[in-house]
C-alpha cells in the first residue's frame, strides 16, 4: 500500500502543478476556421451559429474537425457532429462521432466510436472526456488501450498523455502474447510498458506459472517483476515461491526472494524455508548443468521440512539446497530425481531419529541421507557417530543407519553408565522406529554393563575386544550380545570401576546438541568435543564442495 500511495501522491502533486500552470493562463477564443455553410437559426438554436460541410475549429493548439457543428461564440463552446477529430499538438489525436466541447474549461468530451491516439498507444471506448488543462483523459463505460505489447480493458480508466501514464479500474484485463493479468486495479506506463500492481493481481503464463500479487512492478516487456506484500510464484509442476518480496525474471526462469521465503515442492512433499533464496526453473543453468532440472536454495535461519505420508523430517544448515537431476542415460530421460544438500551447521529432527552434522546430502533416487564433519545421530537412548554415517530409508521410514571410521554406538543405562560399542564400521538396524540390531566390524570394542535379575542392580562391567559383534535389542535394551570365538575381555567387578574402565577411548556424550523438537534444528547449539582426531573417509565426490558457490 505504500508504493500506491506515494504515487497517488506525486500524480496529486503533479496534477496540481498541472492546474496551476494552465490556470496562470489567461482564458482564450475558440475560432472557427472554416465551413461550407454557416447558418442561423433563431427558432431552433438561438444562440448558436449552424455551420456545415468540411467544418473546422481552433483552440490555441487543438484543431478540430467534424461535418457540421452547433458554434456557441457567447459561452465559447461548441457542439460538433460526424467524423469528429480532435488533433492537439503533433501528439494526439481523438476520433469520434460526437464532440461537446467548452473553451473555458478546455474540457472536451467525445462519444461514440471513440478514439484516442498518443505515439504507440491508442485508446478505445464509448465515451470519453478529456480535460486539457490537467492534460488528462478519462473514460467510464468500458474502455480499451492498445500499445505494441499489450491489450489494456477495464470498467474505469484514465490516460495521462504527457506522462504516458495509465490508470485501470474494475474488472482490469491486460493479454499479452506470452500471458495475461487480472486485477481490480492497476497503473500502467505506456511507454516502458512497466505495470504497477496496486491491488490483488492474477498473472498467468500460458497455464505453466501464476504470479499472484497485491503490490509490485511488473514490466510486461522483459517479463521481470518486482513483488512484495507475500506474493506467489506458482508452477504448474507444483513448486510455490512465496516471499516478503520476490525478485522473478520469466523469461531467466529465475526468482529470488527475500523474508520469510517459503520453497514448496508439492510433487516431492518438501518445503523450503528461510530468509533468503533463490530458484531456477528448469533449464535456467542449462549452460553450468546441463542434467539439472529446477533448484534452489534457501539460507539464513534455512529449514527444510519433508511432509510426506508418513514421519515429518525437518532440517536446518546454514545453506540447504534443492535439487532435480536427471538419472543415468540407461533410464528414459524424463527419470528424475531429487537431491537435498545441506552445508554447515546442520540439525535434524525426526520421531524416529535425530542428528547434527556439518555438512549433509539426501538422494532421492535411492533413499540415502549422508552425513559428514563429525556427525550424530539419536534414536531413543542410542548414540551413533562416526566419520561418515549413511541412512537408508525405506518407504519414507529408515531402514538403516551406517556409521563409517572411527563409530562408536552409545547407549545410556542411566546418568553414569552407558554402554558402548564401537569399530571401524557399525550398523544400527531399525524396524517401527527402533534399534533391533547393532552390528559392529573391525576392530569391534564394547563395554556393558549387565544387570542383576534379581536385584537389577549393576553387575560389574565387561569390557572386550573381537573382530566383530551383534548386539540384539528388546525394549530398547541390550537383550544378548553374540561375539566372533577369538574375542578376549574382563568383568570387572563394580568397585574397581574407574573411569578408565567404563568409558572407551572414543566415547563422548552429546546430549546437549540433540534437536528434541522441531523447534530445536534452529537453535545454535555448541558442538561437544570428540576424543581425539577424525578423519573423514568418505569418496571426495560424494561430499559438498564448502569452497565453491553454490552452482559453479
Amino acid at each position: 500500500m505504500k508504493l500506491r500511495h506515494s504515487y497517488i501522491l506525486l500524480v496529486v502533486a503533479g496534477l496540481l502543478s498541472v492546474v496551476n500552470c494552465r490556470l496562470s493562463v489567461a482564458q482564450t477564443l475558440v475560432y472557427l476556421e472554416r465551413a461550407d455553410n454557416l447558418l442561423f437559426d433563431q427558432n431552433i438554436l438561438p444562440d448558436a451559429r449552424i455551420v456545415v460541410g468540411n467544418v473546422l475549429f481552433r483552440h490555441d493548439d487543438a484543431l478540430m474537425y467534424c461535418d457540421s457543428a452547433n458554434f456557441y461564440e457567447a459561452s465559447n463552446s461548441l457542439e460538433a457532429f460526424g467524423h469528429v477529430k480532435m488533433v492537439q499538438g503533433d501528439t494526439l489525436t481523438g476520433y469520434g462521432d460526437k464532440l461537446l466541447y467548452d473553451g473555458n474549461t478546455k474540457l472536451a468530451r467525445l462519444r461514440h466510436h471513440v478514439r484516442l491516439l498518443h505515439h504507440q498507444a491508442e485508446l478505445t471506448t464509448d465515451s470519453l472526456n478529456y480535460n486539457r488543462i490537467q492534460d488528462i483523459a478519462y473514460y467510464f463505460s468500458g474502455g480499451k488501450i492498445v500499445d505494441e505489447l499489450n491489450i489494456l480493458t477495464s470498467r474505469w480508466g484514465q490516460y495521462t498523455p504527457y506522462n504516458k501514464r495509465a490508470a485501470f479500474r474494475d474488472s482490469v484485463h491486460l493479454i499479452n502474447d506470452r500471458f495475461t493479468m487480472d486485477t481490480d486495479t492497476l497503473l500502467y506506463d505506456t511507454e516502458s510498458h512497466v505495470a504497477e500492481l496496486v491491488s490483488p493481481t492474477n498473472i498467468l503464463y500460458e497455464k505453466e506459472t501464476t504470479i499472484l500479487s497485491s503490490s509490485g512492478l511488473y514490466n510486461t516487456r522483459t517479463e521481470e517483476s518486482q513483488l512484495f506484500n507475500r506474493s506467489q510464484v506458482i508452477h504448474s509442476d507444483g513448486m510455490f515461491l512465496t516471499g516478503d518480496t520476490i525478485y522473478y525474471d520469466k523469461q531467466q526462469s529465475f526468482g529470488r526472494l527475500y523474508g520469510n521465503i517459503e520453497l514448496i515442492d508439492s510433487t516431492q512433499q518438501v518445503t523450503l524455508r528461510g530468509n533468503y533464496g533463490e530458484m531456477y526453473e528448469q533449464g535456467a543453468t542449462a549452460d553450468l548443468h546441463p542434467d539439472w532440472g529446477s533448484h534452489g536454495f534457501a539460507t539464513r535461519e534455512a529449514l527444510l521440512e519433508h511432509w510426506g505420508d508418513s514421519l515429518h523430517t525437518y532440517m536446518h544448515a546454514d545453506t540447504l539446497f534443492t535439487e532435480e537431476l536427471a538419472l543415468s542415460d540407461t533410464l528414459p530421460k524424463d527419470s528424475t530425481f531429487r537431491r537435498v544438500r545441506a552445508h554447515h551447521n546442520v540439525r535434524i529432527y525426526r520421531d524416529d531419529m535425530q542428528g547434527v552434522c556439518d555438512s549433509a546430502v539426501y538422494l532421492g533416487n535411492d533413499s540415502i541421507g549422508k552425513m559428514y564433519g563429525s556427525p550424530v545421530c539419536w534414536n531413543d537412548n542410542n548414540q551413533v557417530s562416526a566419520d561418515s554415517i549413511l541412512v537408508f530409508f525405506r518407504n519414507e521410514e529408515i531402514d538403516y543407519a551406517h556409521g563409517l571410521g572411527s563409530a562408536i554406538c552409545i547407549q545410556q543405562h542411566d546418568l553414569i553408565h552407558y554402554n558402548q560399542m564401537s569399530g571401524k564400521e557399525i550398523i544400527a538396524h531399525v524396524k517401527d522406529g527402533d534399534v533391533y540390531r547393532i552390528d559392529v566390524n573391525g576392530n569391534a570394542e564394547t563395554v556393558f554393563f549387565p544387570v542383576d535379575e534379581t536385584d537389577h542392580t549393576l553387575s560389574g562391567c565387561n569390557r572386550t575386544q573381537s573382530s566383530f559383534v551383534k548386539v540384539y535389542m528388546n525394549n530398547r535394551k541390550v537383550d544378548h550380545v553374540l561375539f566372533t570365538t577369538a574375542t578376549t575381555g574382563t568383568m570387572y567387578p563394580m568397585d574397581q570401576v574407574t573411569d578408565a574402565v567404563m568409558h572407551l577411548g572414543a566415547f563422548f556424550w552429546a546430549e546437549d546438541e540433540r534437536p528434541h523438537t522441531p523447534a530445536d534444528v534452529l537453535l545454535n547449539v555448541p558442538r561437544t568435543n570428540r576424543p581425539g582426531k577424525q578423519t573423514v573417509s568418505a569418496a571426495a565426490n560424494d561430499q559438498p564442495q564448502h569452497n565453491k558457490q553454490p552452482y559453479d
